[in-house]
């Protein structure tokens, strides 16, 4: 049964350290299936370190942490590893793209670890033709950049790859950390009406995280990590 709450946080502190002071403590988070929800935050404010903990990149000290039904803060390493290759799109800060890899390859590359992912491109035509179809809705033409290597992209480019990567076979999930700061005015709003679309289209909810409180407007809901965060005050 499909959950109606992609993410639900309860009780959660993180420290990086066992002796180390207390960056994250959040009573309760919530974000409902399908919802378009925008987290802002200044620099240091513990934004990636959220994603990290709701992706399962890290565990909390203490709490509770569900996504898209499933208790990611019990799971082990490995389950929670391939939780998030099957279930989410993360659109990480540095982009993680594999140097070695071109574009298209980088694109495709969830669908190497999930047949549920591989399984929702085939209405497209299969992988190759839905990373093409990204690249494309992204402005990234994919017949000039399929081969190329991250290194040959501008930071805008990656930036795109990244994204076209995180929204390859459907996630429930997608977790966009400073998505556009490498982006001008006009890139930056296409970016964001096309991860919008794309989100809806696919019915997957979506948490964008910056510092950038004019892009609000764009989202369902509107938060403040600031005024959440009790480990900020």
């Amino acid at each position: 049964m499909r959950s109606s709450t992609a993410i639900s946080l309860e009780g959660v502190r993180f420290a990086y350290k066992r002796s180390a002071p207390v960056v994250l403590d959040l009573d309760q988070f919530r974000v409902e299936a399908g919802e378009r929800v925008f987290l802002k935050g200044a620099s240091g404010s513990g934004k990636s370190t959220l994603l990290g903990l709701i992706a399962g990149v890290m565990t909390p000290g203490q709490g509770r942490i569900d996504v898209l039904g499933t208790p990611v803060s019990t799971l082990s390493g490995g389950k929670r590893d391939a939780f998030r290759a099957e279930r989410l799109g993360v659109i990480f800060q540095m982009f993680n793209l594999l140097p070695y890899m071109p574009a298209g390859a980088n694109v495709m590359l969830p669908t190497r670890f999930s047949a549920r992912r591989r399984k929702a491109c085939a209405d497209a035509g299969g992988p190759e033709k839905e990373a093409r179809r990204l690249m494309a809705r992204l402005q990234l033409d994919p017949d000039r950049y399929w081969s190329s290597p991250p290194t040959a992209l501008s930071v805008g480019q990656q930036q795109r790859v990244a994204a076209a990567r995180a929204l390859i076979g459907k996630p429930g999930l997608v977790l966009a950390d400073e998505p556009t700061s490498a982006l001008d005015a006009d890139a930056r709003d296409a970016f964001l009406s096309l991860l919008i679309e794309e989100c809806t289209a696919s019915g997957a909810a979506l948490l964008f995280v910056s510092h950038d409180g004019s892009l609000a407007e764009r989202f369902d809901r509107a938060l403040d990590l600031s005024q959440l965060n009790g480990a900020a005050t």
